[in-house]
């Protein structure tokens, strides 16, 4: 097993809830991936509102996602 010594800002850690010295690689990689995933969650939630998604109900999404798959069977 290899030890890594990384510099984080306090900043980051914050921002990544790091609160310990020392961890485990898949303790990191999980904590890092959750904020990533929030990030993403959140560009995902904007864009939704900016394209006038976010007031689509269920059966408006499946409807849409059906009418795409089909337009592409077509086009084929």
């Amino acid at each position: 097993m290899k030890t890594l010594s990384i510099a984080i800002s306090d900043i980051d850690c914050n921002k990544f809830h790091i609160k310990k010295d020392n961890m485990d690689f898949p303790d990191l990689v999980k904590i890092v991936s959750m904020e990533l995933d929030r990030q993403n969650l959140d560009e995902c939630v904007k864009l939704a509102e900016k394209y006038g998604l976010s007031t689509m109900t269920m059966d408006e999404i499946t409807d849409e996602v059906k009418a795409v798959r089909r337009d592409a069977k077509n086009c084929h």
